[in-house]
């Protein structure tokens, strides 16, 4: 028997992926199974980036291999992206690196700048990713908590009491994820002022900036973050095109170059008719985002009322792509959903897969139809 690496030993396969086999073996056992626990949109993106797509299959272009960094017009699409959305200004030729989804992006940043021993600051909840890429390097996690009481953002204070020498890296997720709390007025100078003093890369991951909020915001937009600060954002929530694997980095050239040694030597080029589709959707104009929100905001409106159905709370003040609930007393989140899923068909994603903060709470996702919620209302109430 060959023995695996040391480091698949410290980290275990990603809880969707074991989970999802569980419902999808009820579901092919004949159970009518709800599943509320994903968010992969299920809408469809922009018709003219479909058109792109189909149009770019018969470029003479299109079969070669492609540039690591992406076509010109596409990260020229993206600069102006950030620019009109964001206020923010990239050069599109050193500032910007397309990806092929943001998760490949956490492990490309890992890989070029954590040392085996290193230290990462994760939040708790946060993205379980963040956690397994670090450890995946040899790097060692060191969990901010986060919550209600301080509107799930970091406490600063608590943070300046810890050993920060080791520190390399801290992910920051604003809007959060699985949260939906917004960034609060001064996070992200705090943030900006706190990596400048310790000598940190932050790196915000920033894919829901345009769900369920009328005022999108990056870290980059705060003078002087482009040197301590990289911006990670997709187009998989934005324009409904989770499976094309569209994201982006953008910072300052020296980080971007140090990331691109690292994609360069792993990967290969996005194919060339997904570019296209992913520059015709940065094109797009707000009325997609008002048409997109009115969808959620609708389905938003019944996933409350599947959390009133099981006397949880929430905040009606949250963006992004779920509902984050309390659950009432002291339920434990993994009991309850396995409680739910046996007893009324549904999946909802337990809060503690976001970490021990996550512990009472659980994740509604809003990527389901309106009939599809309005069943999973009449089978709880």
């Amino acid at each position: 028997m060959i023995e695996v690496a040391n480091r698949l030993q410290t980290v275990e396969e990603y809880y969707f992926s074991k989970k999802l086999r569980e419902v999808n073996f009820l579901i092919t056992s004949g159970k009518p199974i709800i599943n509320l626990g994903i968010g992969s949109p299920d809408l469809q993106p922009p018709q003219r980036v479909v058109e792109a797509i189909k149009d770019g299959l018969l470029d003479a272009n299109a079969h070669k291999y492609q540039s690591y960094q992406g076509l010109p017009e596409l990260r020229k699409a993206i600069a102006e992206f950030y620019n009109e959305h964001f206020s923010v200004s990239l050069d599109a030729s050193f500032e910007v690196l397309p990806l092929m989804g943001s998760k490949e992006g956490i492990m490309h940043i890992s890989m070029a700048y954590l040392n085996e021993g290193d230290e990462v600051l994760i939040p708790n909840p946060g993205y379980p990713t963040y956690q397994s890429v670090t450890k995946l390097v040899g790097a060692k996690p060191v969990f901010y908590d986060l919550d209600a009481a301080n509107d799930w953002s970091p406490n600063f204070k608590a943070l300046e009491q810890l050993d920060l020498s080791k520190v390399k890296i801290m992910w920051v997720n604003y809007p959060h994820m699985p949260t939906g709390s917004r960034p609060k007025a001064g996070l992200f100078e705090e943030l900006v002022a706190f990596a400048r003093k310790h000598n940190i890369l932050v790196v915000n991951d920033n894919p829901y900036s345009f769900i369920l909020n009328d005022n999108p915001e990056s870290i980059l937009s705060i003078a002087g973050a482009k040197e301590v600060c990289l911006e990670l954002n997709s187009l998989s929530k934005t324009f409904n095109m989770a499976g094309w694997r569209v994201g982006m980095v953008v910072g300052d050239s020296k980080h971007i170059s140090n990331i691109l040694k690292v994609k360069s030597n792993m990967d290969s080029g996005m194919f060339y008719g997904i570019q296209k589709g992913a520059i015709e959707a940065l094109k797009c104009s707000k009325m997609w985002f008002v048409t997109l929100n009115s969808v959620y905001k609708q389905r938003r409106d019944l996933v409350w009322k599947l959390a009133d159905a099981l006397n949880c709370t929430y905040d009606k003040n949250a963006m992004g792509l779920f509902v984050w609930a309390k659950l009432p007393g002291a339920l434990k989140a993994e009991e309850f959903i396995d409680t739910v899923l046996k007893n009324n068909n549904i999946f909802i994603t337990p809060g503690t897969i976001f970490g021990s903060q996550g512990e009472g709470y659980i994740r509604f996702s809003l990527c389901a139809p309106t009939e599809v919620l309005e069943d999973a209302l009449k089978r709880l109430i």
